[in-house]
């Protein structure tokens, strides 16, 4: 018996000697193996970066979806114990660029839509339909004569409105002419010191449109998984700071499976116009003019699916 114990040991002992060396060796193996897949990558990499960099057209967009429905009945923790609620929303970024030896043509449109509702159930008065609640439509197309490689003379149109209700009340018409700085791949700083700012709206007491300067910076980049845009436009009124405004919009997007991902959104607007006349439309008014009014920042984010075109 003594014996039987001691072989049974002994061949436990040699089956897991056996295993540890074939794991180090399989270890072994895999080190090149894994080498090797990055410098393929690599040169995958850079072949790719010769591509992007090569004249034409370069067209692209990504987007996020977010959203969320809930339904309670007798939970009486809360205000509303018996209610339906939702948020759906989504936003889109696209590019359309081409670009030549002697001139290039970027146009980009960003829009940002999304819904909610809040159906008190106890209130038969409460709407049980969904509303809008973020309504962001801008395009704008840039055209510039290059004069070196970081530096070209260009002409700027951009539009900005809502579509879900309010459609051109207000909307925004920029039309101008300065230059276009490409510092770095991606990054196109645009500074216009004749702009005309175009302001179409009912309440003309209001909004009005103006002369002065536009600056408009953008940067859209991919980096393997991760693609982000960050855009900032503004417009200097040279007659009144109550006429000018600005907006920056950020979308991030992370790529977890094929196309599908991950994606963050967020905005910060000032419209000094806009809050007076929001103000005005109160019951009853919370401002009289633009020297009383309360010109809050804007804001509005997004989280939720994302997906890559």
């Amino acid at each position: 018996m003594r014996r039987l114990l001691l072989l049974l040991t002994f061949f436990i002992g040699m089956t897991s000697i056996d295993a540890q060396q074939t794991l180090e060796e399989l270890k072994a193996i895999q080190g090149p193996k894994k080498d090797s897949i990055a410098a393929i990558q690599g040169r995958v990499d850079a072949i790719q970066a010769k591509i992007d960099a090569l004249p034409g057209w370069k067209i692209g967009a990504f987007g996020t979806i977010g959203g969320s429905l809930s339904s309670f009945k007798n939970w009486y923790a809360q205000g509303t114990p018996n209610n339906n609620s939702g948020n759906i929303g989504f936003t889109v970024n696209a590019f359309a660029n081409l670009t030549k030896e002697k001139f290039f043509w970027r146009n980009s449109a960003n829009i940002n839509l999304s819904w909610v509702k809040l159906d008190d159930k106890d209130d038969l008065t409460d709407s049980d339909s969904f509303r809008e609640a973020t309504d962001v439509f801008n395009i704008t197309s840039l055209y510039g004569h290059k004069l070196s490689d970081k530096f070209a003379i260009s002409g700027l149109g951009e539009y900005r409105t809502t579509i879900l209700s309010n459609f051109n009340n207000p909307g925004y018409l920029d039309l101008g002419i300065g230059g276009t700085w490409t510092p770095i791949k991606d990054l196109v700083v645009v500074v216009h010191p004749g702009n005309y700012n175009f302001v179409f709206s009912k309440e003309d007491t209001v909004f009005e449109s103006s002369l002065g300067a536009k600056i408009l910076i953008d940067y859209t980049k991919q980096i393997n998984a991760i693609s982000f845009k960050t855009n900032l436009s503004m417009f200097q009124s040279y007659e009144s700071s109550d006429l000018s405004n600005w907006t920056w919009t950020n979308s991030f997007g992370y790529t977890l499976w094929k196309m599908i991902g991950v994606g963050f959104d967020f905005g910060l607007r000032n419209n000094k116009q806009e809050a007076l006349n929001y103000a005005l439309a109160q019951t009853p008014p919370t401002a009289t003019s633009f020297e009383d009014v309360d010109n809050d920042l804007q804001s509005y984010w997004m989280f939720g699916l994302n997906y890559k075109f």
